[in-house]
C-alpha cells in the first residue's frame, strides 16, 4: 500500500477505508490531500468492493485550508477548484463501487460537500454540517450547489447557504440530507457493518443502480425507462443475478462474488 502523508488506506476483507489524516489541522484540505485521496480512490477501485471516508481525531474535514500555499486572499480558486478539487469529486461521483461517507465529527465548507458526494452518508449524532463560505464572502462550492438542493430541497439549501449555520446530524438525516444519523459510541461499528453489508452484495448491480439513480436527474422518463431496461439486461447477465435467484429458490443467503 501506498505510503501517504495526509491520509490513510487500509484495505481488508474488500472494505477499504481511507481516513484523512491532518488531525493538527482538523483534516483541512491541502493539495497534498486532494491529489492522496484521488489516487487512493482509484486504487481502492481497483481491489475493494466498498469504500469509506472518514477523518481521524474528532473531526471529518474542516474544508479547505486556508493557510494553504501562502495567503489564502490571493489564492487563485477558480484553477484550484478545477485543477485539484474537480479531479477528486470526479473520483467520488465516478467510483464504480459503492462509496460511504462516515462522517465521525464536524464537515465545513468543503469538507461538508465532500463527504455528500459519496454515494450514502452516515454521521454520528454529534457531527454537523456547515456550509460556511458566506462567512468569508464565498459561495459553497465542491459541489455543494449540486448536492444540496438535491438532498435536502432548495429551500433548507438557500437557507442553509445564505445564514451559514450549523445543521445537525440528526437534523440532516430528518431532512433527507443524509441516509442516517449514529449514536456516538455505537458510530464505527455501524458503519463498518454497513460497509462489509455491501461488500458482500452484487457489485455489478451496485454500479448499474449509482449509473441509473445519477442520470435520472438528467433523464426524461422515456429515457429512464431505456436506460433502466439496458442497465437491467447487462445485470441479468452476470452470475451473481444467476446465484440470486438460485439462493432465493432454495431459501438461503446469496454468495455474491461481484460479477
Amino acid at each position: 500500500m501506498k505510503d501517504y502523508q495526509t491520509i490513510t488506506l487500509d484495505i481488508a476483507e474488500d472494505v477499504a477505508v481511507l481516513r484523512l489524516n491532518r488531525t493538527d489541522k482538523m483534516n483541512a484540505l491541502n493539495t497534498q490531500m486532494r491529489a492522496e485521496i484521488t489516487d487512493a480512490i482509484s486504487a481502492a477501485a481497483k481491489t475493494a468492493r466498498v469504500l469509506v471516508m472518514t477523518g481521524n481525531g474528532t473531526c471529518f474535514c474542516s474544508g479547505q485550508d486556508l493557510s494553504d500555499n501562502g495567503n489564502a486572499a490571493n489564492l487563485d480558486l477558480e484553477r484550484v477548484l478545477r485543477d485539484e478539487y474537480e479531479p477528486m469529486l470526479r473520483a467520488i461521483a465516478e467510483c464504480p463501487i459503492p462509496t460511504i461517507s462516515a462522517v465521525n465529527g464536524p464537515a465545513a465548507g468543503a469538507g461538508a460537500n465532500l463527504a455528500l458526494a459519496a454515494d450514502v452518508v452516515i454521521a454520528s449524532e454529534s457531527a454537523y454540517f456547515l456550509q460556511a463560505f458566506t462567512r468569508i464572502g464565498l459561495i459553497p462550492d465542491a459541489g455543494g450547489t449540486y448536492w444540496l438542493p438535491r438532498q435536502m430541497g432548495a429551500a433548507k439549501a438557500m437557507g442553509a447557504a445564505l445564514f451559514a449555520e450549523p445543521v445537525s446530524a440528526r437534523q440532516a438525516s430528518d431532512w433527507g440530507m443524509i441516509w442516517e444519523a449514529v449514536p456516538d459510541d455505537a458510530f464505527e461499528a455501524h458503519w463498518l457493518a454497513r460497509a462489509a453489508h455491501l461488500a458482500k452484495g452484487p457489485t455489478v448491480a451496485y454500479r448499474q443502480l449509482k449509473q441509473a439513480i445519477r442520470q435520472s436527474w438528467s433523464n426524461d422518463y422515456d429515457a429512464q425507462l431505456d436506460l433502466e431496461a439496458k442497465l437491467q439486461g447487462a445485470c441479468g447477465q452476470t452470475r451473481d443475478f444467476k446465484e440470486g435467484v438460485v439462493a432465493f429458490l432454495e431459501k438461503r443467503p446469496a454468495r455474491y462474488e461481484g460479477r
